[in-house]
């Protein structure tokens, strides 16, 4: 039962840590789906991210005193399930799946900016420096992937996915 902003506050982080979790199982079946090397290897850079930020919010969860786990994420689960429902109609790979795997991806980091800033405003509010620095650095990293994924779609994905039209 949630009473308190320490309640909300955990569950959140639950939440969070549930779908860092779920984007770590998915980022090497989205790395092997796209085209585009450049993608490819935002993806697997990602990848190698999110181990971090898992362990960053496990910390999170020590701080607290509580022991880290999951709580199922419904977005999460949509927005990869977008992703899966993408790569069935365009099997092949292809500009066009990737600039669907570059929107998917972006839905994903638009959703963990979203929670990061909140846990991280909460955490301010409750004088939490040490969770601060924590998340802030998250939050940063997840802000880079989109601009990379910007970067990709914007440099060549979109272009080359206009041409097969």
């Amino acid at each position: 039962m949630m009473k308190t902003m320490d309640d909300l506050f955990l569950m959140t982080l639950k939440d969070i840590y549930y779908a860092e979790r779920q984007i770590l199982k998915n980022l090497p079946k989205m790395a092997r789906a796209a085209h585009s090397e450049e993608l490819k290897a935002a993806f697997k850079e990602h990848k190698d991210q999110t181990e971090g930020q898992i362990e960053r919010l496990q910390q999170v969860f020590q701080i607290l005193g509580k022991r880290a786990q999951g709580q199922t994420c419904e977005a999460i689960q949509g927005l990869i399930a977008e992703g899966e429902e993408l790569l069935e109609e365009a099997p092949e790979p292809s500009a066009v799946r990737d600039a669907g795997l570059i929107a998917t991806g972006q839905a994903i980091e638009h959703y963990e900016m979203a929670r990061y800033g909140t846990l991280m405003a909460w955490a301010q509010a409750q004088k939490q420096p040490e969770i601060v620095e924590l998340l802030k650095a998250t939050l940063e990293e997840e802000k880079a992937t989109d601009a990379l994924l910007t970067q990709v779609a914007t440099k060549s994905v979109h272009k080359d996915a206009l041409k097969a039209a």
